[in-house]
């Protein structure tokens, strides 16, 4: 069902805008337009432009909440913008003392780090450190060397150089070491070494000992810093825990109050003499606009006009569309907004979704045990999970139970429980010219055409609705097809049942006339609407067209109508399959494999389940909507979301 909705003008002074806002429409959902562009008559109009006071302090309760780890829990209370002001202040003084800190720490850490992951490589060499970097007459170049380049030193330049190369560590790629030379020689040595593409390392001067020593202090102090800066984690950790609650609330307050105070960029200012007066305008549930009548009755600042949609005449806009089903049908108003929402003057699918869905998935998939554990199955995922379509399938299951009865099969047993009705794999139906045929398909023909008069009926409701003549009357799916269509079933059932059929004068008008107002369905729409130029000027290509849409309409209606067989087709293949598990496991000779047997129907149940449940999907969309339901409507946005 659609929720009847109401169009609001609300009005008041320019500076009791927030006051109407936080106390007033906070308590209701309402659907804002833009009141530029909806109050085209209204004179002196200009929007309403200031800037959010609550969007920088709603930035810092976030940050104090991601710090938390963004928890999901609401606490209770409430905070007042004071109160919630003057906590953002006390955290940011506290935590701007710990976060220098901190960041103090951390600075000098990674500073150390670097420092260990220079040395890293020549923690192999035995000298003090110290000493070597206060070597003036010997000049000392830390670095690393390429494998290849290295393998050139050794061999064709090293014995030649007065250098003394000290090899300390290596990996794949390099060899990190250290060249001595002369210090008059080294700009000759130098340019050698960088021709080979050694990479020069300065190693701090802070330390004494040998690196292995240096190495281990560098460590202690990395571990040293990164204790401390545990520890002031730890303060602004509980500082956090101290004010949790508060924070939280903080948090909410702002972001209500941003969410609120941004109503602005929807609404518009005018100005009587010297007052300025703010405009809003939406949509409300009729429910909750008689609540906000009854609320504001008593403020003389706030004035608001509540409009019926018919009365509505300033918005070029439908009405948005809020979905509101029991309970029980609510899941399937996923697949309503898979295809379209309904617009506000069409018919919501949701039950009859539910019911056509639920009722031929059931047909098509007949089996109490297996029904049994979808029922169950999607009743849990739809608990924990929150599936929709769990819920979907879970409600499919008991049509499946049921009609598991109907057919008499258990987990593809067909003797363990007595058919109450038909075994789809073996009956068969006797038909007059047609001989012999399998009753499930019969049944699902006669389903098929009876869901079909159905969808031209609610078709033709929503042309009433729409206050469209030409679809209610002359559409393929109005008066003149489901007179057409009808006629047909008619005939059809008169024929198989054995009855005489009506004279050829009656079958001349109930198929003929309605097949003429069909192909001539424009013309006359425009002369039912009092249209001038009602005939088109190109008459005979009119009448050829005519004719050829007329002959796709009769066979739209004849595969629509076969499309329906599936049902049936599906019926007898779920019997099949399961007596192939069966005969697979063996069942025939009285010992059957009960591993096979349950595999098999864990694999048939998943597999069909799947395959059945996209095929109803297309019997609903393709068979029922196309010829009912357009779903152009746009979905109902709460510009404000209840806070109450």
């Amino acid at each position: 069902m659609i929720e009847k909705m109401k169009f609001l003008s609300i009005t008041g002074p320019k500076e009791d805008i927030d006051h109407v806002v936080n106390d007033y429409l906070s308590k209701y959902e309402i659907h804002l337009e833009n009141a530029l562009s909806e109050l085209k008559t209204v004179k002196s109009l200009r929007p309403f432009i200031e800037i959010n006071p609550y969007k920088d302090k709603l930035a810092k309760a976030e940050e104090f909440v991601t710090l938390l780890g963004n928890p999901t829990d609401t606490p209770s209370g409430s905070i007042s913008i004071e109160e919630a002001s003057e906590l953002l202040d006390t955290l940011g003084t506290k935590f701007s003392d710990v976060r220098a800190q901190t960041a103090s720490l951390e600075e000098k850490r990674e500073q150390l780090k670097g420092s260990y992951e220079r040395l890293k490589p020549f923690l192999g060499f035995n000298f003090d450190i110290h000493s070597v970097l206060q070597f003036k007459f010997i000049k000392y170049r830390f670095g690393k060397i390429a494998h290849d380049y290295y393998k050139k030193l050794e061999h064709y330049v090293y014995e030649n150089l007065d250098t003394v190369f000290y090899r300390c560590s290596a990996d794949d790629q390099y060899v990190w070491g250290i060249y001595f030379v002369p210090a008059n020689h080294a700009f000759k040595i130098d340019a050698v070494f960088s021709s080979l593409h050694f990479e020069r390392i300065h190693l701090p001067d802070e330390y004494e000992g040998i690196p292995q020593e240096v190495g281990s202090k560098l460590q202690s102090d990395i571990h040293s810093l990164t204790r401390q800066i545990e520890d002031c984690q730890k303060e602004g950790a509980k500082i956090l825990a101290e004010y949790r609650d508060k924070i939280l609330l903080a948090r909410d307050k702002f972001k209500s109050l941003s969410s609120n105070f941004d109503v602005r960029k929807l609404a518009a200012c005018t100005k009587e003499e010297k007052q300025s007066f703010y405009i809003l305008c939406g949509w409300m549930t009729e429910k909750d606009a008689d609540l906000f009548k009854k609320d504001i009755a008593n403020d003389k600042n706030v004035y608001c006009i509540i409009e019926d949609n018919d009365e509505q005449t300033n918005s070029e806009l439908m009405p948005p569309t809020k979905l509101k089903n029991p309970r029980l049908f609510r899941p399937f108003e996923m697949f309503v907004r898979m295809y379209g929402l309904p617009a506000y003057n069409e018919l919501d699918p949701t039950i009859f979704v539910a019911l056509t869905y639920s009722f031929i998935f059931g047909a098509m998939f007949g089996d109490v045990g297996q029904g049994l554990c979808l029922v169950i199955g999607g009743a849990l995922l739809y608990k924990f999970k929150k599936m929709e379509l769990a819920a979907c399938i879970s409600r499919a299951g008991i049509f499946s139970t049921i009609f598991g009865f109907l057919f008499g099969s258990f987990f593809g047993f067909e003797d363990v429980i007595p058919a109450l009705w038909m075994h789809p794999k073996t009956a068969m139906t006797t038909l007059p010219f047609i001989g012999s045929m399998n009753t499930a398909f019969v049944v699902a023909i006669a389903f098929g055409m009876f869901l079909i008069l159905t969808t031209m009926i609610l078709h033709i409701v929503n042309a009433v609705r729409s206050k469209n003549i030409g679809n209610m009357i002359f559409d393929t799916n109005g008066i003149a097809g489901i007179v057409f269509y009808g006629a047909i079933v008619a005939v059809v059932f008169l024929f198989m049942t054995g009855h005489t059929l009506p004279a050829a004068g009656v079958l001349i008008v109930m198929f003929v006339v309605p097949l003429i107002l069909i192909g001539f369905k424009e013309p006359l729409t425009k002369l039912v609407e009092k249209k001038a130029d009602a005939m088109p000027k190109e008459k005979a290509m009119f009448l050829v067209t005519a004719f050829f849409e007329l002959f796709e309409v009769l066979l739209s209606y004849f595969s629509n109508t076969l499309s329906f067989v599936r049902i049936g087709a599906f019926a007898v293949s779920h019997a099949a399959m399961m007596e192939v598990v069966l005969m697979l496991a063996g069942a025939e000779s009285g010992s059957p494999n009960w591993i096979v047997i349950v595999l098999g129907n864990v694999f048939v149940c998943a597999m069909e389940g799947l395959i059945v449940g996209i095929q109803v999907l297309r019997l609903e969309y393709y068979e029922m909507f196309s010829r009912f339901y357009k779903g152009d409507g746009h979905p109902f946005k709460p510009f404000i979301k209840k806070s109450v």
